[in-house]
Formats: structure tokens, C-alpha cells, sequence
């Protein structure tokens, strides 16, 4: 059995599996596609002196954890990029929800 982000629906749309191509595949959003590839040229270095491959297995899975994201609501991670462009740019941003109300709604849902 493959673990699944925690508010993952069965039957909602397949998660990808947490290999490095799928995990790439399901990176809909171009930063996303372009941090994971900067990413992975890092810790294959990193894995090449370490001979360790726990840096390895923790960018899968922080990856992995990102595409499950881009799958259930890739127009919100380009909304996220879009929104941090801003914030580099200098640009107000309105202001959202806190992270705690976010949570707090997902606990009500579940």
C-alpha cells in the first residue's frame, strides 16, 4: 500500500507514485519543473560524496509530497508562484488566510 497525503479522497485523482519521473510528471507548474531539477542535480552531488542515500529518499519525498499538491490543485500552486513573485517583486499582496485558520478548517472537514 502506497501512503497518501493526509486529506488524500479515495477516488479523487490518482497520486502519483514516488519515483523521480512521476514525481517530475505531475509538476504541472514551470518553477516547480525547474526547482525540482535544480534540486536533484544538488543532492545527486551531495549523494555521490556522502555514498548516503537519505538525502536522496528526503528530497522524494518532499518532492513527492509537492506533486500530490500540483495533482489535487495545480491552479493553486501557480497562484502560490504567482503570489511569491509578487512578494520578491516588492509588490502589496492582499492578504490571505493564516495557516492556522486554514488548519482549523481542514480539522472541521474531516
Amino acid at each position: 500500500m502506497t501512503a497518501q497525503p493526509q486529506d488524500y479522497q479515495p477516488g479523487s485523482t490518482p497520486m502519483p507514485d514516488k519515483s523521480l519521473r512521476a514525481i517530475r510528471a505531475a509538476l504541472v507548474v514551470p518553477q516547480d519543473r525547474e526547482a525540482f531539477d535544480t534540486g536533484l542535480k544538488a543532492v545527486l552531488d551531495e549523494v555521490r560524496v556522502s555514498l548516503d542515500l537519505r538525502a536522496l529518499n528526503d528530497f522524494v519525498h518532499r518532492w513527492w509530497i509537492s506533486a500530490c499538491d500540483s495533482v489535487k490543485d495545480h491552479e493553486g500552486r501557480r497562484r502560490m508562484h504567482a503570489r511569491a513573485d509578487q512578494v520578491r517583486a516588492g509588490e502589496s499582496v492582499p492578504q490571505g488566510r493564516s495557516w492556522r485558520e486554514v488548519l482549523a478548517e481542514r480539522e472541521d472537514g474531516r
